[in-house]
């Protein structure tokens, strides 16, 4: 994020001698503060902070081979605990405020692909498998280098794919639109009108963020998410409020504030049965998808998110991007030994950046406060999305000032850079605005008789997604579908 967006001028680090923190994560070089990184792994929290409750909703929602499910109680520890190990670890040692949780998208892929054909150790064993193949593609310099040869108005695309696809996320979960099996897909509220008071908490909510921002409060995403929360919970416990109308979180507070945290699940892995068990077509066809996901869903991610927090430098370099790439890989493959799914950076970490963080002293707020809600999981069920989306909304705005970065002039870019821009929203996700780019881009290089400009390391990567895009005929083809 450009200077005009950082907080004020008060808040900046002192000009006298720098302490351990600030040495550890480079505080004055990021021209970053205490104050600053706290806040801002704060607002990441809780922006997304519904991890918490979707992930054991989705995962415990279906039934593997055997009918068996999963505890939704068991699931809901694994995935705080998983989020605040790899937060912090991501904060230590990558020293970027990028915090990590299992991965919307890649759960569905386990719970619905991989679980109905074969147990859920061996399911959660296929996870821990893609963790180790990203940890291998970063050490062996791979993954690094596919992200370097991204030319640099793509990864400008993808930061701005990236802003558009966290408002829809923000204004999705908050109801503030809503999808239609008629025409059209996407509407305003319910049936094109805004009724309820949910949507009247998100809107005000929103209202106060920008009105803070602008006038740079410090804080002031925190103090809206606060605000918009306490706002709900009044209207919550006085208003007729139809059952789900707030979403998965309804604004109440808990009969109790502690509860006992149950580790049963952790290191439930059956690392290879899953080939015997669905067979090795079959168990290929979901690691491909998962390692696919994992790799473009976290590499988008991170590029988007560091561009926004002002860490790229002007060739598109992202600081300790080996380490950060390595740090995922760990992720994942620990997301599978807590059986909460692959890990993945979080675009919600733009929430932390917009608030001002720029460094894993961030990471190290946020993972605490997932550590806490180990034992205070009843106040996790207290934040709905309509306090916490319109960070989402906020941040997305100020990701989409990245477009003006982008060489609108030139024909063999324009293509690339709009359909990563407008696939990420419009397919809901990242992985394919990538791979829509990638293609595009190296279609148009090799109609242009320019195929030679186009990195070596990208072309492996245009087929993969080209496979990708066909994976469905051909498991078809294959009999596996």
């Amino acid at each position: 994020m450009s200077d005009s967006h950082t907080a004020k001028a008060d808040d900046s680090p002192p000009p006298g001698g720098r302490g351990p923190l600030d040495r550890f994560f480079d505080l004055t070089a990021r021209g970053t503060s205490v104050p600053r990184e706290l806040r801002g792994g704060v607002t990441t929290f809780f922006a997304m902070a519904y991890i918490i409750l979707l992930n054991p909703i989705i995962l415990g929602g279906a039934k593997d081979v055997t009918g068996a499910t999963l505890s939704i109680p068991q699931l809901t520890t694994m995935t705080a605990l998983s989020a605040a190990v790899t937060t912090v670890l991501m904060g230590l040692v990558g020293n970027a405020p990028l915090a990590l949780a299992a991965g919307l998208g890649i759960n569905a892929v386990v719970a619905f692909q991989a679980a109905p054909v074969m147990t859920w150790e061996q399911a959660m064993g296929l996870v821990v498998i893609e963790g180790v193949i990203i940890v291998i593609l970063a050490l062996t310099g791979i993954r690094e280098r596919i992200m370097n040869a991204i030319p640099l108005a793509l990864k400008h695309a993808i930061a701005v794919g990236i802003g558009a696809f966290i408002a829809l996320v923000g204004l999705y979960d908050a109801h503030f639109i809503s999808s239609s099996e008629t025409s059209p897909p996407l509407a305003l509220g319910t049936g094109g009108r805004l009724e309820t008071w949910p949507t009247v908490v998100f809107g005000l909510t929103l209202l106060l963020m920008i009105v803070l921002y602008v006038r740079r409060v410090p804080g002031g995403i925190l103090i809206s998410i606060v605000a918009g929360t306490v706002a709900a919970v009044i209207i919550e416990a006085n208003a007729a409020i139809a059952e789900g109308g707030w979403g998965v979180v309804t604004p109440t507070m808990p009969d109790e504030l502690f509860a006992v945290p149950d580790f049963s699940l952790f290191g439930q892995v059956d690392v290879f049965g899953g080939f015997a068990e669905a067979g090795v077509i079959t168990a290929l066809v979901v690691l491909f998808t998962l390692v696919l996901s994992g790799f473009f869903d976290a590499m988008g991610t991170i590029l988007g998110v560091s561009d926004e927090a002002g860490l790229v430098s002007e060739r598109g370099d992202v600081p300790r991007l080996g380490r950060i790439l390595s740090m995922d890989g760990v992720s994942a493959a620990f997301g599978g030994l807590t059986s909460s799914s692959a890990n993945t950076v979080f675009v919600e970490s733009a929430a932390g950046v917009g608030e001002g963080a720029r460094t894993g002293l961030a990471n190290l707020a946020t993972g605490a406060l997932f550590g806490v809600t180990l034992f205070l999981t009843p106040l996790a069920a207290v934040v709905p999305a309509q306090a916490a989306a319109p960070a989402l909304v906020v941040v997305g705005a100020l990701m989409m000032m990245q477009v003006a970065k982008i060489d609108w002039d030139d024909l063999e870019l324009v293509i690339p850079a709009f359909l990563t821009i407008m696939l990420m929203p419009f397919t809901f996700s990242i992985t394919i605005g990538i791979g829509g780019g990638m293609v595009a881009y190296a279609v148009i290089k090799i109609a242009k008789g320019k195929a030679r400009e186009v990195s070596v390391w990208l072309w492996p990567v245009v087929a993969l997604f080209l496979l990708f895009f066909a994976i469905h005929p051909i498991e078809t083809w294959l009999g596996v579908r």
